[in-house]
């Protein structure tokens, strides 16, 4: 693997898993130090990460991570129910139900999923990635995959202001059976519906999140990564 390739894999997961919360500051030298690559991969890898969205130039302060806003939610929710509700409802229409049954069966398991001994979520968040993948394989639009996949790099990171509410996740998983249901009977028009009222949900949900003040986000800081 190319040591850019390496250093953009590294900071984006760290700024998807809130290891480098907004707000934090990404210096050439520190990183290249921690990250243990020369100064001129990284900034390849920082470019990338600009490209994405993920970090952006600060006045004063040089690269930063981007700040999580409730304009950037609603924003990409937008987004996400013109792309996510057609992706289901194509995915009805021309996906495998063998394969969706299978999903559903893991579903039906998600709350002894929820109380396993994973803080992060792991497990779950690999279940509801694996639908994701199911959907983009069966909706067969490479030009709609395109999109969702570009979209879900900020999804996730938004996801994680709900990480620790259980009762949540446990609602988004009776959410997504109802989709993978739909789907593998290939009822189109209710995929798309149950899809709608789980992206409606989560949106209320990560709206209150975000703005309780627990939230883990509140804006720009002065910590710098190191």
């Amino acid at each position: 693997m190319r040591a850019s390739d390496k250093a953009y894999r590294t900071l984006r997961s760290e700024i998807i898993d809130w290891q480098l919360p907004p707000g934090t500051v990404l210096g050439e030298v520190d990183q290249s130090t921690r990250l243990g690559v020369s100064r001129t991969p990284l900034r390849e890898a920082l470019a990338r990460l600009t490209a994405d969205g993920l970090v952006a130039t600060q006045a004063g302060r040089g690269l930063v991570v981007t700040d999580v806003s409730t304009d950037n939610i609603r924003e990409l929710f937008e987004v996400r129910r013109a792309l996510e509700e057609q992706a289901a409802r194509l995915a009805a229409e021309r996906g495998d139900p063998a394969v969706f049954d299978a999903l559903e069966r893991e579903f039906v398991a998600v709350p002894a999923l929820l109380e396993s001994e994973d803080p992060a979520r792991h497990d779950y968040y690999d279940l509801v990635a694996r639908l994701d993948d199911a959907i983009d394989d069966a909706v067969a639009n490479p030009y709609l995959v395109t999109a969702l996949r570009n979209l879900r790099t900020h999804l996730v990171r938004i996801r994680r202001l709900a990480r620790d509410d259980k009762d949540r996740l446990r609602e988004a998983a009776r959410e997504h059976l109802t989709i993978v249901r739909a789907i593998a009977a290939g009822d189109s028009e209710l995929a798309a519906h149950a899809t709608h009222i789980h992206l409606h949900r989560a949106l209320e949900h990560l709206l209150a999140a975000h703005t309780a003040p627990t939230a883990m986000t509140t804006g720009p800081t002065e910590r710098t990564a190191s």
